[in-house]
């Protein structure tokens, strides 16, 4: 049973076309394809069905395609074995995170990171919830968000490490006449003009949840996802829109209230595949994201 051919069931089942698969690996199509039929001749039955105009692993190779997952976890317990045994871990983990997640996450955790011999390189993603696990194809750690649960829609079957919990408060302008207030309920808010962000994005859960407890519509005039756009929209005029807590800028010019009577907190996790979790480095990296995203809402809660 070859290592490789297990792999490349793993790429198909979670990439979901060889045309993806072959461009992940730098390979063709064609070649894809030839190991495809390797992998069946080893394993003496068809792993593959057709698929629209592609193709699509059967429940055969499917069940090979998990045990890609467990080989894969399994040799990266011994590297991180290995590591241990040689000494401290070290080697590049590269990082795909939300936006206003990393504003509070990253610059600290580099920080903390600064005298091992680890190296982050790191990218930035503004998705739908459910794309940011998509992501774990080709980083070791993806920071992602959701309103619902630790585990970010899309992630099953992946590992899920939870970093913070953030207030999700409704910002407005100093001289908004809700200002005054030490929170702000459902029914203050109804009749205003709304600033959301595009649907499927896990801000939008909030009015979602205002509007059923309310049974009314509330007015969104614009969606944008940009939070420094949103931040100067709302400064200058009575539009309110759901903020972070952690990241809006004290002198931005809007006022935070937390908001009562609706869940309205986001969770930041890290998630990562399974084997990518047993790496040394990888560990390290979750352990400082983890201690920095503990700090950050010890800094920001409020009694």
């Amino acid at each position: 049973m070859e290592i490789r051919h297990l792999a490349l069931l793993r790429e198909l089942a979670e990439r979901g076309s060889v045309t993806a698969v072959a461009e992940a690996t730098h390979r063709t199509p064609s070649a894809v394809s030839q190991q495809l039929k390797a992998a069946q001749r080893e394993f003496g039955t068809p792993l593959v069905e057709p698929s629209g105009r592609g193709l699509r692993l059967n429940e055969a190779g499917l069940l090979l395609a998990e045990g890609g997952v467990s080989v894969a976890a399994a040799l990266e317990r011994v590297q991180a074995r290995w590591d241990s045994f040689r000494g401290e871990p070290s080697g590049t983990v590269t990082v795909a995170a939300l936006p206003s997640a990393a504003t509070f996450l990253l610059s600290d955790a580099m920080h903390d990171l600064a005298d091992t011999s680890i190296t982050l390189r790191c990218s930035d993603y503004d998705l739908a919830e459910v794309e940011f696990a998509g992501l774990t194809a080709d980083n070791d750690v993806v920071i992602a968000h959701s309103l619902t649960s630790v585990r970010p829609a899309g992630a099953e079957g992946l590992t899920v490490r939870p970093l913070a919990r953030e207030p999700l408060d409704i910002a407005m302008a100093a001289d908004h006449p809700l200002a005054d207030r030490t929170d702000v309920s459902p029914d203050d808010l109804v009749d205003l003009e709304w600033i959301g962000v595009p649907e499927g994005y896990p801000f939008d859960t909030v009015p979602k949840a205002i509007e059923q407890v309310t049974g009314r519509e509330l007015r969104v005039t614009q969606r944008l996802w940009d939070n420094r756009l949103i931040e100067s929209l709302v400064a200058g005029s009575a539009l309110v829109a759901v903020l972070p807590r952690f990241t809006t800028p004290p002198d931005s010019g809007v006022v935070l209230r937390p908001l009562t009577g609706v869940p309205s907190a986001r969770h930041v996790s890290a998630v990562l595949r399974p084997d990518k979790a047993e790496r040394l480095a990888v560990q390290r990296v979750l352990r400082a994201f983890e201690k920095v995203g503990a700090e950050v809402e010890r800094r920001h809660r409020r009694d």
